[in-house]
């Protein structure tokens, strides 16, 4: 009988590092958790993992990145749709709402460490903040150009609506997510900013 070969082992990759990084962090924290472990998990040495992400910090602001960037790219579809502003608008804030409340509530342990390596990682902060606030500045440009909001600087206006709604997105307020009238007061909220920027 002829001999089996086994089956070839994954390229080892950035992206399958990130992904066995996020899973050691969330076995043992971002205080505990190390390079030597993220290897261990993919069965290779950390040198391998060295020769992807220079230093644990580099490591660590990228796997970050990654799921800062998640929501980014969920909500890029809604900016970017041909569809009324104020629909696009209205879905986008509670797109982000949803997105940041899932992942408060679908895996606390893994959200509390993200809070810690956001801290670490300013650079990844401010550059997703910028996305979505680039992204809102899209929304209510087209809104403006169309005659639908009446803003006359987008960009100014765009941060005001993410300051706005930060209560229902920073990562800060994550345990008042679920009170019973979080929703209910989320969608007051959002028909007040709809009414502010259509107002003539």
């Amino acid at each position: 009988m002829a001999a089996t070969s086994p089956t070839p082992t994954p390229a080892l990759t950035a992206e399958r590092i990130l992904e066995a990084t996020e899973e050691v962090l969330r076995r043992h924290g971002p205080a505990k958790a190390t390079v030597v472990d993220v290897a261990r998990a993919l069965g290779v040495s950390h040198g391998s993992v060295y020769r992807h992400f220079r230093t644990k910090a580099a490591l660590r602001e990228a796997v970050t990145k990654r799921w800062l960037d998640r929501t980014s790219e969920q909500l890029s579809g809604i900016a970017a749709a041909d569809r009324a502003p104020k629909e696009r608008l209205r879905d986008w804030l509670w797109a982000l709402f949803d997105a940041k409340r899932r992942k408060a509530g679908d895996d606390p342990e893994l959200f509390a460490t993200y809070m810690v390596l956001v801290d670490e990682n300013g650079p990844a902060v401010t550059g997703h903040l910028d996305d979505l606030t680039g992204q809102l500045t899209g929304i209510l440009r087209d809104g403006a150009g169309t005659g639908v909001f009446t803003v006359s600087d987008p960009a100014a206006a765009a941060r005001v609506v993410f300051q706005a709604t930060g209560r229902f997105h920073d990562p800060g307020y994550a345990r008042e997510w679920v009170r019973p009238e979080a929703e209910a007061d989320f969608a007051s909220l959002v028909d007040l900013l709809l009414r502010g920027l259509s107002s003539r």
